[in-house]
């Protein structure tokens, strides 16, 4: 692994991290320039994660499965966009995170919002999705390097409480952006009103991972074994 690669793993979850932390501190100190602040930052951790991914030089054997996953996601969230919130993007981001790796579960998650999004309508929303569909994989990458998804009840907890949290981010890229003044019953009120619809997320998440968690957890890891990836 090269000093690049190397530096650029460690910056990663403090990166990812950085962006909620911001949205709340520059949100409480009533900076004018909150949504573009955050916005800048929400880039350079999508645009961090993706050199870090690149930099890590991954064979054409792993950006294979990869592709299709995300090209999986993005179809999947196209197939149910009559359905609201019942998308499976979450559910296969966190199966490529725990199969692939972290930045594949990054990747996954944020290349999905990316390209479902040309038939959805892209705009400022797109880079928040990108980034929070990508945290959802990637974390779900670090919860399965330390055993945590190998249980049932940690791994549709973490489905359900994966939909909540990408429902916290979009919610506050809403908040910030939009909502005027920005006080607490404003910003209650505008998470209560997402909150249901989040839910409904994290209860179909949970779902498609029952679904799909083993049959394409088990073929994906026969990939990687046959391939050493």
């Amino acid at each position: 692994m090269s000093r690049v690669s190397r530096t650029l793993s460690v910056l990663e979850l403090p990166a990812l991290l950085a962006v909620p932390i911001l949205m709340v501190t520059l949100a409480l100190s009533g900076v004018d320039a909150t949504a573009g602040l955050t916005l800048l930052v929400a880039l350079l951790a999508v645009g961090l994660v993706f050199a870090s991914f690149e930099a890590s030089r991954p064979p054409l054997r792993q950006l294979m499965p990869t592709a299709v996953l995300a090209a999986t996601a993005a179809a999947g969230r196209v197939l149910f966009a009559p359905v609201p919130d019942v998308k499976p993007v979450s559910a296969i981001a966190i199966v490529a995170g725990a199969a692939l790796g972290r930045r594949s579960g990054f990747m996954v998650g944020a290349v999905a919002a990316l390209v479902s999004n040309f038939f959805f309508g892209q705009g400022s929303w797109t880079p928040w999705q990108m980034y929070a569909w990508g945290l959802v994989g990637y974390l779900g990458g670090v919860f399965a390097d330390r055993g945590l998804l190998e249980r049932g009840g940690v791994l549709y907890a973490w489905g359900f409480l994966s939909a909540l949290m990408y429902g916290a981010i979009l919610n506050g890229y809403y908040v910030l952006g939009f909502v005027r003044p920005l006080t607490w019953p404003s910003v209650l009120a505008a998470y209560a009103a997402g909150f249901p619809l989040d839910c409904v997320h994290g209860v179909a998440t949970a779902a498609f991972l029952a679904a799909i968690w083993l049959p394409w957890g088990r073929s994906i890891r026969r990939v990687v074994r046959k391939y050493d990836l």
